[in-house]
């Protein structure tokens, strides 16, 4: 009797699809801020070492260098933990990559809660809020590792800067086999017409789960997944919200600025309906295994299901 095989982590999936870009693409280079075995950008180092850059633990100083090289027409990706990348270089982001729209992909992993143990100081729940805020900046959140794989490569092949958040863990596959991934669209992965759940990265397995939950009670729930926080499929959101009129929204990341954040900005102009955010509530992480704080915050399957009763009354009452 055959079983699935076990999913990759989303930061293997990385560092495999750079080596396979890397012959294919000799203008791409790597950078890392000492993180390399962590980010898996040690993968590409280890095939092509004269492309290789460890910055040490500097990180301006490796996306001010990434800059560098894109202006001179390489395309850099340039690896650490997220809540690095976007916290102690923010300024350099913004700066050196997005202002003048330099081909910067910053491929940060560790994002969100699931890094576990290393606690609040390095659980990334800022980090979609800071970088969703920089012009010309995409902002990209895969939920799977078929998914991840996609979004690496569009990235390498598309000019302009990216932003791509990567958990430290894995999640199972969540698309089909023929899924396609397309910047700035959502993906229905389960049609429903009481609400809608719209989630982002392992997120969108949680909800999922808790969509299959909700069936069992007669509820009807649509899935969204939201891989792309900028662009934002404000279409789809919209269709969403007139289709089912309620939403519920689930990540591991600050209520605040993300994606949460987006799709009430997005509503409020459009199609005004209910959404009950399911993320943190204006906290920081704490140490804890990953499964220990998803069901502290309440980023569970049970979780989401409490979240949809919240939104159906919402519905209800308006």
């Amino acid at each position: 009797m055959s079983s699935k095989p076990k999913p990759k982590p989303l930061r293997v999936v990385y560092g495999e699809t750079l080596v396979r870009l890397g012959t294919e693409l000799p203008e791409i280079v790597v950078l890392d801020a000492d993180l390399s075995k962590s980010t898996r950008t040690a993968a590409f180092a280890k095939v092509f070492p004269g492309r290789f850059h460890d910055m040490g633990i500097a990180e301006q100083d490796m996306l001010a260098t990434a800059a560098g090289l894109a202006a001179s027409g390489l395309v850099p990706f340039a690896s650490t933990f997220a809540i690095f990348g976007t916290g102690r270089a923010w300024e350099q982001l913004r700066n050196s990559v997005c202002y003048p729209s330099l081909s910067v992909k910053l491929v940060a992993t560790h994002g969100g809660i699931t890094v576990g143990e290393d606690g609040g100081s390095h659980q990334a729940v800022e980090d979609l809020a800071v970088t969703r805020v920089i012009p010309n900046l995409r902002v990209i959140v895969p939920a799977d590792g078929r998914e991840t794989a996609q979004v690496i490569e569009l990235a390498a092949r598309t000019p302009g800067p990216f932003y791509v958040r990567l958990p430290r863990g894995e999640g199972p596959e969540v698309h089909p086999e023929d899924y396609r991934f397309e910047l700035g669209k959502a993906c229905e992965l389960r049609a429903g017409g009481d609400l809608t759940i719209a989630a982002c990265g392992l997120m969108v397995a949680v909800a999922l789960a808790g969509a299959e939950k909700l069936a069992a009670e007669g509820i009807s729930a649509r899935v969204l997944s939201v891989s792309t926080l900028k662009p934002f499929d404000e279409e789809a959101l919209a269709r969403a919200a007139r289709e089912t009129g309620a939403l519920v929204t689930v990540e591991e990341h600050s209520v605040i600025g993300g994606l949460g954040g987006a799709v009430c900005e997005a509503l409020a102009q459009s199609v005004p309906a209910p959404v009950v955010r399911l993320g943190l509530q204006d906290v920081f992480g704490q140490s804890g295994t990953a499964e220990a704080l998803l069901a502290h915050y309440g980023l569970t399957a049970d979780g989401v299901v409490a979240g949809a009763r919240r939104a159906l009354e919402l519905k209800r009452s308006r």
